[in-house]
């Protein structure tokens, strides 16, 4: 998500169904994703704005149609998405999430499902947690919603999945810390990678080291 502006629910619902409208009537592939793929399944409500995922050669036929359907584009300072507004609801394009590329095999890794009464692809639960976590850093450190899906879904998440895929991440390992503090997922082994670990422990001058194991 890109704002923390809230809207009604019902004007994210409405939305919603009015950009795939449109991007289904132009032929122009797209996910569901962010909270709102997560709500899909059963996940906790947004109010935030509405993320749809697009290949970056769609963008300008995205924009086009939605367009066309009565939406006004706006094309903000961020490289990885454009905007578009319905009215005071904020509809978010986005090309280059963080921690995955947008193209087919992303796309066929969505799942059809029946959103609003709309058939839809909806992105894997396991990318919208990747694309969450990786766009986390000093200055947007907000676990809020991660843990709600968390809580929420934790069953249906590949956790070793998500786990791999953000391993570069000193945020995203400091969320699976708290997953673990807090039950939502058990305490992962601990690995040493094959190094010694015993503690050496240091003794007065004329003592034996001794080592504990």
């Amino acid at each position: 998500m890109s704002t923390d502006e809230e809207s009604p629910f019902s004007d994210l619902e409405a939305s919603l169904k009015k950009s795939a409208a449109a991007l289904r009537e132009a032929d122009v592939p797209f996910l569901l994703g962010g909270s709102l793929a997560s709500w899909a399944r059963g996940g906790p409500e947004t109010r935030h704005d509405l993320d749809l995922m697009l290949k970056p050669e769609d963008i300008d036929r995205a924009v086009e149609a939605l367009g066309a359907a009565g939406m006004r584009f706006e094309d903000p300072p961020e490289e990885w998405l454009v905007k578009v507004w319905d009215g005071e609801t904020l509809v978010d394009l986005i090309h280059h999430p963080k921690g995955t590329p947008v193209d087919d095999a992303l796309i066929e890794r969505g799942e059809v499902m029946s959103v609003l009464g709309m058939e839809m692809r909806v992105m894997a639960l396991e990318d919208v947690l990747v694309t969450k976590l990786m766009a986390l850093d000093e200055h947007s450190l907000r676990y809020e919603s991660l843990l709600a899906i968390s809580r929420a879904l934790r069953e249906r998440i590949d956790w070793k999945d998500v786990r791999a895929r953000t391993t570069e991440s000193v945020w995203a390992r400091a969320f699976f810390v708290m997953l673990e503090g807090l039950g939502i997922l058990p305490e992962a082994s601990p690995s040493t990678g094959g190094r010694d670990t015993r503690v050496r422990v240091l003794t007065q001058p004329g003592s034996a080291a001794a080592n504990v194991g």
